[in-house]
């Protein structure tokens, strides 16, 4: 596993422990479209090169996807915890 797939890989425990979610598979893989996704059946992607920008973008990145294990949608309650977890999540723009 190369440097960039491991940096990644320990943010998303950090994360997955400190929102309570255990998903069923991480994968770090080569994407141009998006920085990641969440398949229904727990199945989190998330962009290699995601680990080259800055923490705060990472941390919003892999908070976002892990929470879709928990809420399924964009709604209310998807954004209160995104709020609660990464407070200033909306200064983010998805940058692809």
């Amino acid at each position: 596993m190369n440097d960039q797939r491991k940096v990644i890989r320990c943010r998303v425990e950090y994360w997955a422990q400190r929102l309570h979610v255990r998903p069923r598979l991480v994968r770090v893989q080569r994407m141009t479209r998006k920085w990641g996704s969440c398949s229904t059946s727990g199945i989190v992607t998330l962009a290699a090169d995601l680990a080259d920008q800055d923490t705060d973008f990472q941390n919003f990145v892999i908070a976002h996807e892990l929470l879709h294990l928990r809420v399924p949608n964009h709604g209310r309650l998807f954004k209160a915890l995104m709020t609660a977890h990464v407070p200033d999540w909306r200064r983010h723009e998805i940058r692809r």
